[in-house]
């Protein structure tokens, strides 16, 4: 299963774009006169107009108010599903995590998005090269961030995730960056439907050395494996591949520490053990 096609979400944002300047152009502004009003830089008018750069609520809102909209712009931006707020190449993930009935997922460089804070979202992002905007990374941010809404669901999925140690151990933001974030983990696995395991350094080998996966169960019981290299992604579908992805998912959870010592380790690292 591919990613879904660059075209449709390009298409979003240029709808929106056209919205904005036609907007600036009934309140007789030019670009950069807007750009002044707005205090952003006139290239960031010119992304978002030409659909490069999404709209986020927060902009909408002041736009609505800068040109006299009676709030058009931010009702269209809030009411876009989530996925046409996130990055081209993981919108298949998204799609189907939104609904997803259980997420299985292991990482081996950093927190997984659904667990992470916006504070250590914002550092990964700013650590990125080549180096993306402001604009675009608090945008990005604000993504990840909502994706994490799936948790708050009347019948919020079942979550198990497995992290490599040495994620935990690396300084991303900072010590009180990588604290907070510590006590996120803590506090998103506490509920039964959740949990966590730490895969110690000195596991080696272990079943997943080939990098980073995500288990997907949909409300239809239909099992996909998501699987994330750079910028590149890929959805598998196919049921005999999946069944190889869950048994190797599987060993991986029997290698780890259990959920407790995950736990006490994590309290350990925040100094409470």
């Amino acid at each position: 299963m591919n990613p879904t096609p660059r075209s449709r979400k390009v298409g979003t944002w240029q709808a929106v774009g056209s919205l904005v300047a036609h907007y600036r152009k009934q309140a007789r502004l030019t670009q950069e006169q807007f750009s002044e009003l707005a205090h952003i830089h006139v290239d960031t008018v010119r992304s978002i107009e030409q659909g490069r750069l999404a709209l986020q609520p927060d902009r909408a809102e002041q736009f609505d108010e800068l040109l006299g909209t009676g709030g058009a712009l931010a009702v269209f931006v809030t009411r876009l599903p989530v996925r046409e707020r996130i990055v081209q190449f993981a919108q298949g993930l998204v799609d189907h995590e939104q609904e997803a009935v259980g997420i299985l997922s292991y990482e081996s460089l950093l927190v997984p998005g659904l667990l992470q804070t916006k504070d250590y979202c914002r550092a990964v992002f700013d650590y990125r090269y080549p180096a993306i905007g402001d604009e675009t990374a608090e945008q990005w941010v604000n993504a990840r961030m909502e994706r994490q809404l799936i948790w708050r669901r009347r019948r919020p999925p079942v979550g198990h995730f497995v992290l490599e140690e040495s994620i935990l151990r690396r300084q991303v933001g900072g010590q009180e960056v990588m604290r907070e974030q510590f006590r996120q983990i803590l506090e998103l696995t506490e509920p039964t439907n959740v949990s966590f395991q730490i895969m110690p350094v000195e596991s080696v080998p272990h079943a997943c050395l080939d990098g980073p996966l995500v288990l997907l169960e949909t409300p239809e019981h239909e099992r996909l494996a998501y699987l994330e290299v750079q910028r590149a992604s890929f959805l598998v579908d196919d049921p005999e591949e999946v069944s190889d992805y869950h048994h190797k998912y599987a060993m991986l959870r029997s290698q780890a520490l259990s959920p407790d010592k995950s736990v006490r380790l994590l309290h350990g690292l925040l100094g409470e053990s």
